[in-house]
Parts: structure tokens; sequence; C-alpha cells
């Protein structure tokens, strides 16, 4: 798992956010988040931003490798 796949998941789950609640707000697909979450995919920059703003968070705390600041 990736550093943003292991952010990405624990931003979600902290937010009480289904795959599927993220997918629709993030206008991808719930495997597709699925994928980020797990490192088999990695997000392109403007899908980092609308997640980051989605969960709240700098684009920097979701591509940090020790999580948040």
């Amino acid at each position: 798992m990736t550093s943003i796949g292991k952010n990405l998941r624990t931003l979600r789950e902290e937010r009480n956010m289904s795959l599927e609640e993220l997918a629709i707000k993030a206008r991808v697909g719930k495997d597709t988040i699925e994928k980020y979450e797990t490192g088999e995919k990695i997000p392109n920059n403007q899908t980092i931003l609308r997640l980051s703003t989605i969960l709240d968070v700098p684009a920097s705390e979701l591509l940090n490798e020790n999580g948040k600041k």
C-alpha cells in the first residue's frame, strides 16, 4: 500500500465515510477508490486535489509519507 493509499483510507475512516460515499463525491468509481487505497492505482493531481477538498485536508497530508502533520 502506498502512503497516499494509507492516508486516504485513514482519513476516510476517520470521517466515517464509506468507499461508495467518497467515490460519489470524488466523481470516480468505488473500485477506483479501493485501488487508490490498496496502491494498485495512483490518483492524478486533479483527483488528489478533489479528495483533499472532500476530506478537508491539505493535499500534502494525503501525499505525506508519515500521514498527518
